[in-house]
């Protein structure tokens, strides 16, 4: 299979830092004396869940918006998304003054929903088991017009989740780091560990980027192995939603061959574990995809000791009631 036509490199993701700057926030990046001592290393959290919307899917949305010609940009924008990147996309169009039309699955959590409708969108409903919701999304573009924003599969999206690297590699050297082990991101469509991975490239050559999707829906990690993009079983659904993609995107596939040497997957408790673990320990909310990278931490997935590693949280858009039920699971995360 051969790779796609158009591939962002190290200088788009420096581009797309600069044009979204002025918008997104450049979130914090922690670590906790707790959990260093329990790894046996030093492990850096980066907190994209205090991003504009409650997760990364901002800078991609807003950089590939960005990128549209301003007369076609007027047209508005479509997207498909159980929440995410729905809330990043309808974020992005209001700060454009555009109109946004998201297709979403009926059993998006509440929060997402919410946070989606909140920026203005309208939301078109598709079940997620049955219907196709790139053929929903594109019955709504051929009927109103306007550009689809894919939510990992385009050079600018890409381009706009890489800059969480760029950050990420600073903000370390500012605490004293000047070469991070490995950063373990969690891993849909590939789209933001891919980002990261091609800034890692550029900002900090020896870095390892990871991918960490959920227990049968690792399609990153077996497309890896396979040497083409490969689909993961599927199954029964996980907790973590925003992290369900059967197989990589074509773009994020082609930069992951060059710049992740492999991935890893994580089962549902250990996600709840993780998701506890965050709540009652580092006094954080975060929803289950989001702490794919700390699950595998926390799991001993990839041995921290001795090590410096960095593990980016990527949403918090979480219903309390997943929380409380994963903090009630797991009395001793």
């Amino acid at each position: 299979m051969s790779e796609p036509e158009s591939l962002p490199t190290f200088a788009d993701v420096e581009a797309a830092a600069r044009r979204i700057q002025p918008h997104a926030y450049e979130t914090p990046l922690i670590e906790n004396a707790t959990l260093n001592e329990r790894l046996g290393g030093r492990v850096f959290l980066k907190l994209e869940s205090l991003q504009r919307t409650g997760s990364f899917k901002f800078r991609g949305a807003y950089n590939r918006i960005a990128l549209i010609p301003p007369a076609e940009r007027q047209r508005g924008v479509i997207a498909f998304s159980s929440g995410n990147h729905a809330q990043g996309v309808a974020a992005a169009a209001r700060l454009f003054g555009i109109a946004a039309t998201i297709v979403m699955p009926q059993d998006s959590p509440r929060t997402k929903l919410e946070g989606t409708r909140a920026q203005g969108a309208n939301i078109v409903f598709y079940d997620r088991l049955r219907d196709d919701r790139e053929a929903i999304a594109a019955r709504v573009l051929a009927e109103r017009g306007g550009t689809l924003i894919r939510p990992f599969d385009d050079p600018g999206i890409v381009a706009g989740q890489g800059t969480i690297g760029l950050e990420l590699v600073a903000q370390a050297r500012a605490k004293g780091c000047d070469a991070l082990d490995a950063v373990l991101v969690p891993c849909s469509g590939g789209g933001v560990v891919s980002g990261i991975a091609l800034a890692l490239s550029g900002a900090s050559p020896g870095t390892a980027a990871i991918s960490v999707e959920p227990e049968n829906f690792d399609g990153m990690g077996r497309s890896l192995v396979a040497g083409k993009r490969t689909s993961a079983p599927g199954g029964a659904l996980s907790m973590a939603d925003a992290l369900m993609a059967p197989m990589p995107g074509a773009v994020p596939f082609a930069l992951a061959q060059r710049h992740i040497p492999f991935g890893l997957w994580v089962e549902e408790r250990e996600l709840a574990r993780a998701v506890a673990y965050a709540a009652t320990t580092l006094k954080l909310i975060i929803e289950p995809g989001g702490l794919a990278g700390l699950a595998a931490l926390l799991a001993g997935k990839y041995d921290v000791h001795g090590k410096i590693v960095a593990a980016v949280l990527t949403g918090g858009n979480c219903d309390f009631d997943t929380v409380a039920n994963c903090v009630s699971q797991c009395s001793d995360p």
